[in-house]
C-alpha cells in the first residue's frame, strides 16, 4: 500500500540531514522498521496531538512507534538529535557552535488526567506541569526540565543548569526574568560557573498591558513555536522524560524545516 503523504512527513532534504545522526540499527534480530516512516508517525502525533492508538493504519503499528519513541527518550537520542541540529543551524547562521549567551524561563501548562506527578502553580492558577527552558539567542533549545507546576522557578533553573551547564563552556551571560531575582540564585550560578553572569530583565512598573522585554522575547517566541504542536498545548505524559522528549522533537522539527 502506498504511504499517504502528510504535512508532517519528513522531506527528502530533511531526511538527508537526520538520517546520518540516527543510532545505528542492531545487526542481529529482525529487520528494523523503516525509521523514516516511524519518525513520520511520531511527528504526526506531535503536530496533531492525537493518542498513539489513533495513528492512521498506513503507519506502522502504534506499539512499534511508541516503543521507539520511548526507547529514544530514555537513552537521550532525541536530546542528542536536537543538539546536533542546533549546531548545524548555528553554524549556518554564521554563529559559533557554542553559544556565549542564553535566556532562561518557564511555562506552566495544564495536565490531562494521566496519573503522573503534577502540581499547582498558584501564580498562573494552573494545575499541571512546568517546563523550564534554556535557549540561545536564536531561540534554539539548549536544555529543558519538566517538573510539577508547583516547582519554584529558581529550583527548576538549577535543575536545567545542572543537566546542561557544563556542556556550554563559552556561556558568559544568562538573562532571566523577575522570578529568578535574588542573591541566592545568582550566587549559586557564580559558585558553579564563575564566568557566567546572571542579568535580570524586569518588567517596567510604569508600562501597563503588553510589553516586549529585551532578550526575554526570544524565549517567549520559543514557547510560541512549541505551542503550535498540539501534543504540547496540554501535558498528556505520564512521565517527565516523555514530556521533555516531545519538546526536543518539536525543536527537531523546527530546525529541520529551517535547515532545508
Amino acid at each position: 500500500m502506498k504511504i499517504a503523504t502528510y504535512e508532517t512527513d519528513l522531506t527528502d532534504a530533511q531526511w538527508s540531514y537526520l538520517q546520518p545522526m540516527l543510532p545505528k540499527p542492531k545487526k542481529l534480530g529482525r529487520k528494523p522498521t523503516d525509521r523514516r516512516v516511524v519518525i513520520n508517525a511520531i511527528l504526526y502525533v506531535l503536530k496533531g496531538g492525537i493518542a498513539w492508538r489513533l495513528l492512521p493504519k498506513n503507519f506502522p503499528p502504534c506499539k512499534t512507534v511508541y516503543h521507539i519513541f520511548r526507547a529514544w527518550s530514555l537513552n537521550g537520542t532525541w536530546a542528542a538529535l536536537n543538539d546536533a541540529l542546533r549546531i548545524c543551524l548555528r553554524l549556518g547562521e554564521g554563529r559559533k557552535a557554542q553559544p556565549s549567551a542564553a535566556i532562561l524561563d518557564s511555562q506552566s501548562v495544564k495536565s490531562d488526567g494521566h496519573g503522573g506527578l503534577v502540581g499547582y502553580d498558584a501564580g498562573k492558577k494552573i494545575k499541571g506541569r512546568k517546563r523550564h527552558v534554556l535557549v540561545d539567542t536564536l531561540g534554539l533549545l539548549l536544555g529543558v526540565i519538566v517538573t510539577p507546576a508547583n516547582c519554584p522557578e529558581r529550583d527548576g533553573a538549577q535543575q536545567v543548569l545542572r543537566r546542561v551547564g557544563d556542556w556550554f563552556k563559552e556561556l558568559r551571560r544568562l538573562w532571566v526574568d523577575g522570578g529568578y531575582t535574588g542573591d541566592n540564585f545568582a550566587q549559586w550560578v557564580r559558585d558553579h560557573w564563575p564566568k557566567l553572569d546572571v542579568e535580570v530583565v524586569k518588567r517596567s512598573d510604569v508600562v501597563t498591558g503588553f510589553e516586549i522585554l529585551p532578550r526575554r522575547w526570544v524565549v517567549e517566541r520559543t514557547f510560541g513555536w512549541l505551542m503550535r504542536h498540539r501534543r504540547l498545548v496540554r501535558d498528556y505524559e505520564r512521565t517527565e522524560a516523555s514530556a521533555e522528549s516531545w519538546i526536543h522533537l518539536a525543536m527537531i522539527r523546527i530546525q529541520l524545516r529551517r535547515l532545508s
